[in-house]
């Protein structure tokens, strides 16, 4: 993996989570992952939008709501995800 590819952790908190139809779902609040293996599992949306808040999508203890990891499609100014992988 060439370095261009690799993120920080910090980079990607507070990127806007939008859909690849365009449908703007919250921003990234923190991250979750294994810590054995370090696979990441889930992106924990902070201030999500109405629309976010309508699908009853999975939720943490603190009732925030989890994104899998595996439904990111792509990273740049907006963390893009595949909505027919979350629902």
């Amino acid at each position: 993996m060439a370095d261009d590819d690799k993120r920080f952790a910090r980079e990607l908190i507070g990127k806007t989570v939008v859909s690849k139809t365009g449908k703007k779902f919250g921003e990234v609040g923190d991250i979750v992952f294994e810590v054995k293996s370090g696979e990441l599992i889930h992106l924990v949306l902070v201030k999500p939008t109405a629309y976010t808040e309508k699908l009853e999508l999975e939720k943490d203890k603190s009732d925030n709501i989890l994104i899998p990891y595996s439904s990111l499609i792509a990273i740049g100014d907006f963390m893009v995800i595949a909505e027919e992988d979350i629902i």
